[in-house]
């Protein structure tokens, strides 16, 4: 465990993500959102436009991204962001994405994610969640590395921002058996697995990356009520439920819940420091993989953060999207 400083903001729990950017001009900044169309997407995406920033919103819904779009241009005042079609579990369009883009890219935000209340697969056979909350925003980042670099060339250097979760205290990543073959499939595990892999791509693409000028954290929105839940079964509700009453956490607002993503994105005590997890707009602190999760609602577990098994998921998740 650290015991260096944290990284700290003058940013709360409550802070909205308009408080982060006050004062802040993005007049020139290409961003990409994925799964910009609902929720804390679309609150990190109208933020960024209202500051000026020039987004991309990355969405499976283009119907919905346009609605988005429209309304994100008229309550700003800003120019509407592009909508460009992009299904994570899909490899062909994340790499029709990446190949359609042109030119230098500052912000990443590899914002969306998907819940199951079952097993699910992808053409590969992947699991699901997995394929989707971290190889597609893989396949994503690496894919767009060279606009990335691109966009560090131009100043302060490129950010990625990946959410993730609470939930990545529930389990590390099981190498043995990704995509749920032998063991019995339960999908809290299964989304904890994909959180955890968000945290520890920021671990190793910064390692990676950060002499491009690119470096990533990984960051928790905190308890948000949006789509996301929109699969959950009786268990996982009555579960979230649980939490709540334990005092896990506490329900966001969608605007306090985009604005880690934004301190992320933007704050000058993040330009050079990646590899790291947020809660609340500040860096969080580290438990062993063993604590309580009530007991420590704000750490972040070893696990995602451990830069060998970070060096391992790049690894893996390399050769998988190669077959």
């Amino acid at each position: 465990m650290t015991m260096r400083e944290l990284i700290t903001t003058p940013f709360t729990s409550s802070s909205t993500a308009d408080e982060v950017l006050r004062g802040v001009d993005l007049t020139g900044v290409r961003a990409i959102v994925t799964g910009g169309s609902s929720g804390i997407g679309t609150e990190t995406a109208r933020a960024l436009t209202s500051a000026g920033a020039e987004v991309t919103l990355a969405v499976r819904n283009t119907t919905a991204g346009d609605a988005v779009a429209e309304t994100i241009a008229k309550s700003t005042g800003q120019i509407r962001p592009r909508v460009v079609r992009l299904d994570l579990a899909d490899r062909s369009t994340v790499a029709r994405f990446v190949d359609a883009w042109n030119g230098p890219l500052h912000l990443l935000i590899n914002n969306a994610g998907v819940v199951t209340g079952g097993l699910e697969r992808t053409r590969e056979g992947w699991e699901l969640q997995f394929a989707t909350n971290h190889l597609g925003h893989f396949a994503l980042a690496t894919g767009l590395h060279d606009a990335l670099t691109l966009g560090a060339a131009d100043g302060d250097g490129a950010r990625i921002v990946s959410v993730s979760s609470t939930a990545h205290m529930r389990s590390g990543i099981d190498f043995d058996d990704l995509h749920f073959e032998r063991r019995s499939y339960d999908p809290q595990i299964a989304y904890a697995q994909s959180k955890t892999a968000n945290s520890l791509f920021a671990v190793e693409a910064t390692r990676l990356w950060a002499s491009d000028g690119i470096i990533a954290n990984a960051v928790n929105p905190g308890g948000v009520a949006t789509g996301l839940q929109r699969n959950f079964t009786a268990q996982q509700k009555a579960s979230l439920d649980a939490a709540e009453a334990a005092g896990i956490f506490t329900y966001k607002t969608v605007e306090q819940g985009a604005a880690t993503s934004i301190v992320a994105a933007v704050a000058p005590e993040f330009a050079h420091f990646g590899g790291h997890y947020l809660d609340d707009s500040q860096e969080a602190y580290t438990v062993p993989d063993d604590a309580d999760l009530a007991q420590h609602p704000h750490g972040v577990k070893e696990w995602a953060l451990d830069p060998t098994a970070a060096k391992r998921l790049w690894t893996v998740s390399t050769d998988l999207l190669r077959v």
